[in-house]
């Protein structure tokens, strides 16, 4: 489909070495890798480092320079007694994390910003629907707490738009800290609708918030110009999560030539 790249991480079962030469024959190189966990959780705070060491390591070994850092969260069980799950797309500020919660998170993720700068990879954290950090004034409030010379943005466009935030506000805001970024669309129409349903995550992706790029609600002219005048060279791992095309492929496709007509 015309990509330089896919995301890597060292649980797809391949070495370091191994993942090289697998991309390689493909004419791949490795992209910016993902992990997920309760960094809100003091408990496992012990084990979350030590995945983030191992992530950080592979990181280094396959050449990638950026590491996205996101919560998990779905199952978390708010005030109301409902899930971060069910409530995706319509959260209210009482469903937010505790204030110690918060302080734990930013705490632990400042911890996991050091172990990977140790190996020449930027902690960049990662927002997502349906988990304890989906709404703006969530985001904020996480960032506010952090070192920003140890964690540093991988934001989501579509889980910012979906979210209800705006992407091109914030990425003009936070700019200079967006070092990748996983570009996404979704479809207005299905949000609103969901939104005043109170569909659960699923029920958001079965009906087809996601859509391929340029088919959707995201500005990404005014996202890029952003970007490009501060010098951002990182990379744009473009996602739809559930596509609603005949095959992955042509989804990927659709995605790759609206980018062509950008300039990229």
């Amino acid at each position: 489909a015309g990509y330089a790249g896919a995301p890597v991480n060292p649980d797809q079962g391949y070495s370091a070495q191994e993942t090289l030469e697998l991309y390689g024959r493909y004419g791949l190189r490795p992209a910016p890798g993902y992990i997920g966990a309760e960094f809100w959780n003091k408990d496992r705070r012990d084990e979350i480092l030590e995945r983030v060491r191992r992530y950080a390591s592979f990181s280094h070994a396959v050449g990638t320079t950026e590491l996205y850092v996101a919560p998990s969260g779905f199952d978390y069980v708010t005030h109301s007694g409902r899930t971060r799950y069910e409530l995706a797309g319509h959260v209210r500020p009482e469903d937010s994390l505790s204030d110690e919660e918060f302080q734990i998170f930013a705490e632990t993720l400042n911890m996991a910003g050091a172990i990977t700068l140790a190996e020449g990879v930027r902690s960049c954290f990662h927002n997502h629907v349906g988990t304890v950090i989906e709404t703006r004034e969530e985001v904020d409030r996480l960032l506010r707490l952090t070192d920003p010379d140890r964690v540093f943005l991988g934001p989501d466009t579509g889980h910012l738009a979906w979210a209800g935030a705006d992407p091109v506000a914030f990425c003009r805001d936070y700019a200079k800290r967006i070092k990748t970024l996983h570009i996404k669309d979704i479809a207005a129409d299905v949000r609103e609708r969901g939104r005043d349903a109170s569909w659960d995550y699923s029920t958001f992706s079965q009906q087809g918030i996601f859509v391929e790029l340029g088919e959707g609600c995201v500005s990404f002219p005014e996202i890029f110009a952003i970007l490009q005048a501060v010098d951002f060279s990182g990379w744009l791992i473009v996602e739809t999560d559930v596509t609603q095309k005949p095959t992955a492929r042509e989804s990927v496709t659709i995605s790759r030539a609206y980018l062509r007509t950008l300039g990229l």
